[in-house]
């Protein structure tokens, strides 16, 4: 059963999130400086998120859908990390924010070198409940992605500029100049058939 809290918290954001949309389109920087406080205060209490949408898998992690806008304007996914967890190195193709919501995960940038390899920039940086990372394709938004505790599950909420698991995007090999395109589609069974694309 979804509580008073799942729904006031959701649903406030989804609307104010919405009319954001409508009143700034598709100016990036308006809508990242926009929707940055409202992911702050969405994770600002952990007392919303469904509980199905917040269960680990033992061999993978769970990108669970939580609100698409018809219009593909933004979507907003549950990220849930069992211990040892972690992304392929990754772009997203959209604007993006990570929210941390509960435990911990780390973030390492990646970009080309001189030769056109792929390899991490600067240092791995951690999130921990309340804290944000923004991601922007014009600032370069390649990264890899794991939870940081061993033992327990991590849950991040990630607002993307599009539906992110319809867009088509990149896998990159580190250490060579390979990539690899791939759709990350959703891991919960409810809404498949309305967001990601598959037919009935």
């Amino acid at each position: 059963m979804t509580t008073m809290a799942e729904e006031g918290r959701l649903l406030g954001f989804v609307r104010a999130m919405t009319c954001l949309v409508q009143v700034v389109g598709a100016d990036e920087a308006q809508l990242l400086a926009g929707a940055a406080p409202l992911m702050r205060a969405l994770v600002a209490q952990d007392d919303w998120l469904p509980e199905a949408m917040a269960q680990p898998h033992p061999q993978h992690y769970q990108q669970h859908l939580l609100y698409g806008d018809p219009l593909d304007r933004f979507s907003l996914v549950s990220f849930v990390w069992g211990p040892g967890q972690q992304t392929p190195v990754h772009d997203h193709t959209v604007w993006g924010i990570v929210a941390m919501l509960r435990g911990r995960e780390c973030s390492q940038r990646f970009g080309r070198d001189a030769d056109g390899r792929i390899a991490a920039q600067g240092e791995e940086h951690a999130l921990a409940p309340g804290e944000l990372e923004i991601l922007s394709p014009a600032q370069g938004d390649v990264h890899q992605v794991r939870n940081a505790l061993p033992d327990r599950t991590s849950i991040s909420i990630h607002l993307y500029g599009g539906n992110i698991g319809r867009i088509a995007r990149h896998v990159f090999v580190p250490g060579t100049g390979e990539t690899k395109p791939f759709v990350s589609r959703y891991s919960n069974a409810l809404v498949p058939n309305l967001w990601a694309g598959a037919s009935a």
